[in-house]
């Protein structure tokens, strides 16, 4: 994973226990920017158009300067504290890290 620029963290997730994920909330968009993350988008759930996976109230998408900056965040023990929160306060929770990409060549180039 070293050296392949931003990547973009995508969460689903109800909540669970709200105080647990204010908890978390307060502190979190902080520990984001300090680690090389940044907020991009935020929606409530609005309509299941197509596809097969769960309806979750909340969406959240993170861009992070490289997937490094996304580990540290997870992984910094100056945060054991914070993410439980975060797991406490939430269910059905997906985490998924996509590359950034400025087109779709590279998925739609032929394999050689």
């Amino acid at each position: 994973m070293a050296g392949m620029g931003k990547v973009y963290a995508l969460n689903l997730f109800d909540v669970a226990d709200r105080e647990e994920y204010l908890a978390y909330a307060r502190r979190s968009a902080a520990e984001v920017a300090t680690h090389g993350g940044r907020v991009v988008a935020m929606g409530k759930f609005r309509d299941s158009a197509t596809g097969d996976i769960a309806p979750r109230q909340v969406m959240i998408l993170v861009e992070w300067d490289s997937p490094e900056a996304f580990e540290s965040y997870r992984s910094d023990p100056a945060l054991a504290d914070l993410h439980p929160h975060r797991e406490n306060g939430t269910s059905s929770y997906i985490w998924h890290l996509f590359d950034h990409l400025d087109d779709l060549r590279p998925i739609l180039k032929a394999a050689d």
